[in-house]
């Protein structure tokens, strides 16, 4: 057996070729994300193709999402400058190519609330203007920029629900005790009902307005352990389960029709995606587009009257790709992969693995093995995902693939914290962090070395936000487990952190305080639980990478771990991207990442390494 070739850095981490493809309203036309001149771009065609351009011409950061403006004649997209997430709405017409930013406004952060056909000159958009810890709700109008507040917040409001008329029905708020209320809005007194309360540890939240207007489609954990999803009668207040499984969570992407309005069907995620159908012709559609391609397929977008689908397939070892599918004739097209430079290259299957904690949970793992050599006694990587309130799924990953292809065994864990298995699996994690939930990876680690995959003298934690966190206690409180650690905008210390939040993060401060730990009355825990406080117990060798303009993990957190560090004569290597955030969008500064992150690991480790 040998090692296969190398899969290029640039081919991984550099631009992708295309990605994000969306129909227009009518059918007529796609969008998608490509490079222009290096640069991630808005692209148009037809749906026929052969006629692909640019339309939007951005030179620096990249434009990562977009989405068609209901009038036919626009796509809209966000964007903020270096890193410091405060998005800006744009809408460019398709034919002039001129932009306008429709919330050209300093410092404040815009979030899109609902676009809808029977408005197609207008959008909601949520702005802290007028404070920065909170969003209104304005209606903007795409042609002129005009700007209108349409609903003030009452000053505890995190999230905005808008009916298929573009009207504010209901919004989500944070409580005092770090629970969340689920309100009504009556537009013609402006008094807001409370329809539920979900106090700390549950989950609560709307998806959309229900086809008759009178209720929500909710998720929630109220009186069950996983999050379903139910209807909300707004009159009657009676609930009724359209979906639910006693294992793991709905997940957030329900199919909703884009003009009738019911739900059509839901997914849920243990290892692998898998569809429950409320809808028995999308069903029946679904599964005819499904049989397409290998892997795991989604329904990406459509047109305004249902009958031309694009369809992405999912795939631990293939490029996304994408079909052109008419739910009317049954005609398919395949359109493009995401990245055709990786259809033939050697890419890793991602195996999923449970493993048990030392207190008895269950992990739904993922193990990676590099191709072409023996499963055994070899260099480990574990890739710890970022969040925590996240997970990692089944799928191409660039950095696993990386990974494995230089000769690494990748673990990656989804821990106590770790979303979509249940309330009591996040609650598990409160308070926890350092604690508890880095012994799950811990016994992540053990299991990889029990079973003969792990060489124990060869491990070292990789990860960012969170993760980058995570790799900084991993190297300051287990040194004895890891050899090296790699931490991306990674927390070093969780009082300095807890005073430096976004703002627009304050009305979750409540929820802070019960799920990490409160800085203000709980000083001597949150040290307890910083790894900047511990690093005269780092022995090994540390790579840390951070944004300069980071609004989550500030800059300060970098500086003052490798401060702290080399104050004591520690050696660490220090990445610093002046114009990045939250994670490196450009992919010049990922490549120079990965070049020494690849390096780094190499002298450590001994895995591979390109030229």
């Amino acid at each position: 057996m040998a090692l296969r070739p190398l899969i290029p850095r640039e081919i991984l981490f550099g631009n992708p070729e295309r990605m994000n493809v969306r129909l227009s309203p009518d059918g007529s036309k796609i969008g998608y994300i490509a490079p222009h001149e290096g640069v991630l771009n808005v692209w148009v065609r037809s749906l026929e193709g052969g006629d692909d351009r640019p339309v939007t011409f951005d030179k620096h950061r990249g434009i990562h999402a977009f989405f068609w403006a209901f009038d036919g004649e626009r796509l809209c997209y966000i964007q903020d400058k270096d890193g410091d997430e405060n998005w800006h709405v744009y809408a460019v017409n398709i034919q002039s190519m001129e932009a306008l930013d429709l919330t050209p406004f300093e410092n404040v952060q815009a979030h899109i609330i609902s676009v809808r056909p029977e408005h197609p000159d207008r959008i909601l958009v949520g702005l802290n203007k007028e404070e920065p810890q909170l969003h209104d709700v304005y209606s903007v109008n795409i042609r002129t920029g005009e700007c209108e507040l349409q609903v003030e917040n009452t000053g505890d409001i995190l999230g905005w629900d808008a009916d298929w008329h573009m009207q504010v029905r209901g919004a989500s708020a944070q409580t005092g005790d770090g629970g969340t209320d689920l309100r009504l809005y009556h537009a013609d007194s402006g008094e807001w009902e409370t329809l539920l309360h979900a106090p700390f540890g549950e989950m609560i939240g709307a998806v959309a307005v229900t086809p008759d207007g009178d209720g929500f489609y909710i998720m929630s954990t109220l009186e069950s352990n996983t999050m379903r999803i139910l209807t909300l009668d707004f009159s009657t207040k009676e609930q009724r389960v359209i979906a639910e499984r006693p294992d793991v969570d709905v997940d957030g992407s329900a199919v909703i029709h884009p003009t009738r309005h019911h739900l059509q069907a839901v997914s849920f995620t243990r290892a692998r995606q898998e569809w429950m159908y409320l809808d028995p012709e999308f069903e029946a559609s679904f599964k005819e587009a499904a049989r397409l391609h290998h892997g795991d397929a989604d329904l990406v977008s459509r047109d305004i009257e249902d009958r031309v689908w694009i369809v992405a397939f999912s795939s631990d070892t293939d490029p996304v790709r994408y079909y052109i599918f008419n739910r009317q004739s049954g005609e398919a097209r395949y359109l493009f992969s995401q990245n055709s430079r990786l259809e033939e290259a050697p890419l890793t299957p991602m195996q999923p693995v449970d493993i048990a904690t030392r207190d008895g949970l269950t992990m739904v793992c993922y193990l990676s093995l590099p191709p072409g050599v023996e499963p055994k006694n070899l260099p480990l990587v574990l890739n710890v995902h970022g969040g925590p309130w996240a997970r990692d799924e089944w799928g191409l990953n660039s950095e696993v693939q990386w990974l494995a292809n230089r000769g690494y065994a990748v673990l990656q864990v989804n821990y106590r914290g770790s979303t979509g298995f249940g309330k009591d699996f996040v609650n598990a994690s409160n308070k926890e962090w350092g604690g508890k939930m880095h012994e799950d990876l811990i016994d992540a680690v053990n299991w990889a070395i029990e079973k003969g995959y792990a060489d124990p003298e060869k491990v070292a934690i990789f990860g960012w936000s969170y993760g980058g966190y995570a790799a900084l206690v991993g190297m300051t409180f287990t040194p004895e487990v890891f050899a090296a650690g790699v931490a991306g905008v990674g927390i070093s210390n969780l009082i300095s952190w807890y005073h430096t939040i976004p703002p627009y993060w304050e009305p979750y401060r409540e929820q802070l305080n019960l799920r990490v730990g409160n800085a203000d009355t709980e000083e001597e825990f949150m040290r307890s639980r910083s790894p900047l406080f511990r690093v005269d117990q780092i022995r090994n060798p540390l790579l840390i990478a951070q944004g300069a303009n980071d609004p989550r993990v500030p800059r300060a957190e970098a500086d003052q771990m490798v401060e702290a560090l080399r104050a004591r004569g520690i050696a660490v290597e220090y990445l610093l991207f002046e114009d990045e955030g939250h994670g490196f969008a450009r992919p010049e500064n990922r490549l120079t990442f990965y070049a020494s992150a690849e390096n780094f690991l190499s002298r450590v480790l001994g895995g591979r390494v390109e030229a």
